[in-house]
């Protein structure tokens, strides 16, 4: 079994693409060392090294060797530590694809509409951010009915990769929730995967690793802030 002196993280806790990864670990039992990352500023050497090409976070580091990119990551810990825990991935191939084209569809898609509400100005481009949030909403409502077989999870009787791809953003979609002004996982239009969210947060895997909006709320503050004394710096 590895211990935490083979397997390190380099990621963040506001990070959903980190939180990602320490679901998968936390879900399959792995011992890790978690490296705080201070990705919104000046990114470290270590970071750098060890991701050169993307020079972004989440990194597994294991054996020396880097892995980098959540959604691989999930992947290559379900590989490697098979004797740990349930499957993260369906067994099935085919189950096993739809559940790498939703996950796609969560990063790529669906969730750059929340950044698009979380930042929306005037009350037009708001209604229409919210539009497009509750379309992904509308779909991923279908693919949970789908995928989870009138089971509590998309995985099935427990969590599973696209719990842990959709999962980890929810404390971010609490966050848009209140910058927006805006229920959006409505339980009313929505209550397979209300249901489902709230059975997730409730879960031991999400626990201390998914955060509430509070502290969410104070590190955008945070980085807003460090971001303007920078701007102000260069313009000096």
């Amino acid at each position: 079994m590895a211990t935490s002196a083979d397997v390190q993280l380099l990621g963040s806790w506001a990070s959903p693409f980190s939180n990602r990864v320490q679901l998968a670990l936390k879900l399959k039992s792995v011992e890790y060392e978690f490296v705080e990352e201070v990705f919104y500023a000046n990114k470290s050497e270590r970071l750098l090294k060890a991701n050169p090409v993307y020079q972004k976070i989440p990194v597994l580091i294991h054996d020396e060797k880097t892995v980098c990119e959540s959604l691989v990551i999930v992947e290559y810990i379900d590989q490697v530590w098979t004797g740990n825990g349930p499957s993260i991935l369906p067994s099935d191939p085919y189950e096993r694809a739809i559940a790498r084209f939703w996950a796609g569809y969560i990063d790529n898609k669906w969730f750059p509409t929340t950044k698009e509400l979380a930042t929306a100005s005037g009350d037009e481009a708001k209604a229409t951010a919210v539009g497009k949030v509750n379309e992904g909403f509308a779909l991923l409502e279908e693919a949970f009915v789908k995928c989870s077989k009138g089971k509590a999870f998309f995985g099935g009787d427990d969590v599973g990769y696209l719990d842990i791809a959709l999962g980890c953003y929810l404390g971010w979609v609490k966050v848009a929730e209140i910058m927006g002004g805006v229920k959006l996982l409505d339980e009313s239009r929505f209550p397979e995967l209300a249901g489902w969210a709230e059975r997730f947060l409730s879960h031991d895997v999400a626990k201390d690793i998914i955060s509430e909006a509070p502290k969410f709320l104070e590190f955008i503050v945070k980085v807003q802030a460090v971001r303007a004394a920078a701007a102000n710096t260069a313009a000096d």
